[in-house]
């Protein structure tokens, strides 16, 4: 084990200062290959996996408001449909700017989305107390919805 792969297990600070400065000097033979391809890979599921926790909290709130808003007394659907709307507009937002930061999460989209769901969907039914039955198995809105700042799904009006 070289001195660097030991500072990443013991000081990881001074081991990524370390190889930034090694990068800079273009001594790529001294660099710890092998922890910075992991961190490097530890990033880029980090990136996924903020996408996917903004699209859940997104898509139980959307799932909240069609699904429970209605079956609220009007004081109560008053203050939930502000506060819901204020989380459904922030993770819009956060997801928009994680794919501007990070163009290439977009052509896994469709697939983190689906992925979200199994959570939110779950979430929603715990928070709601709503049996899990009463949302769609499968997520019924496609990302461009999803994202657009406009789209809020009308309140499901049957009685659950």
């Amino acid at each position: 084990m070289t001195e660097l792969s030991t500072l990443y297990q013991t000081d990881y600070s001074t081991w990524a200062t370390r190889n930034a400065e090694l990068l800079r000097a273009g001594r790529y033979a001294e660099l710890d290959v092998e922890h910075l391809l992991e961190e490097l890979s530890d990033m880029s599921k980090s990136d996924r996996h903020e996408l996917e926790n903004r699209l859940t909290i997104l898509l139980a709130h959307l799932l909240k408001w069609e699904y429970q808003l209605q079956t609220l007394s009007e004081r109560w659907r008053e203050f939930d449909s502000c506060s819901w709307r204020a989380t459904i507009i922030e993770q819009r937002n956060r997801v928009a700017k994680h794919l501007k930061k990070s163009p290439g999460l977009k052509s896994l989209l469709a697939e983190t989305i689906a992925e979200a769901y199994v959570d939110a969907f779950q979430l929603a039914s715990d928070e709601t107390g709503l049996p899990p039955e009463t949302f769609p198995a499968d997520c019924p809105y496609p990302a461009d919805q999803l994202l657009d700042k406009g789209f809020y799904p009308a309140p499901d009006t049957q009685d659950h």
